[in-house]
């Protein structure tokens, strides 16, 4: 009961938020949007078990940290997401099992390579003093979604499903920011990348969750 009512809380602040955004002065919307992710802390801390691994937790921090410095500067926002992808792809690749995504289905990587380099191209022209920042941030963030594929076989179909979705729409929801940013703006980006984002987060959270019993997370 607990965590159905603090994931409605979540998602209700999350679209308050989202749809709230442009009509908040800065205070308030620091505080909505900072009060997002630590409901899901709380979800996920409600429900691991208690020698959970410390990254899922350290992902979630530095993710609300990012939430709240992007507010006042970009590069060090960027730098906390940079972060949460770290100890995302940490935990993925923990995951006890044998990895085949190289040996046996390393055909998965070339999308995630070919998007990756399409993004960089179209972008590359606009980025200035920020492609080396670019650059290193997808790089990062697709070795993320990588480690996400990486879990197949190794974990419930579920949990699979739930957190390669979300690592699916992290990569769209930092794409949106970075071609919205970087000469592409496009009008309700806010909306897109909030709502990828916070599907994002509980996705994975909720993934992990339901990870094999056999599986500290």
């Amino acid at each position: 009961m607990k965590t159905k009512v603090l994931t409605v809380i979540y998602i209700l602040i999350g679209i308050t938020y989202t749809v709230l955004d442009s009509h908040l002065s800065s205070i308030p919307g620091l505080v909505l949007k900072g009060s997002i992710i630590p409901f899901l802390i709380i979800i996920y801390q409600l429900n691991a078990r208690q020698n959970f691994r410390i990254t899922i937790l350290a992902a979630l921090l530095f993710s609300w940290a990012g939430d709240v410095i992007l507010c006042f500067s970009f590069i060090p926002g960027l730098a906390c997401f940079l972060l949460a992808h770290v100890m995302y792809v940490i935990a993925f690749l923990k995951t006890s099992g044998k990895s085949e995504l190289i040996t046996k289905r390393i055909y998965l990587l070339f999308p995630v390579i070919l998007y990756g380099a399409g993004l960089l191209c179209l972008l590359y022209d606009n980025l200035d003093g920020m492609r080396l920042p670019m650059i290193t941030y997808t790089m990062v963030i697709l070795t993320m979604l990588i480690a996400a594929i990486n879990r197949y076989g190794k974990v419930s179909r579920l949990s699979f499903i739930l957190v390669l979705a979300g690592a699916v729409l992290f990569v769209i929801s930092d794409s949106l920011i970075a071609l919205n940013k970087f000469g592409f703006p496009f009008v309700f980006s806010g909306v897109a990348v909030m709502t990828t984002y916070i599907a994002a987060q509980y996705l994975i959270v909720t993934g992990v969750l339901k990870q094999s019993e056999k599986e500290f997370v």
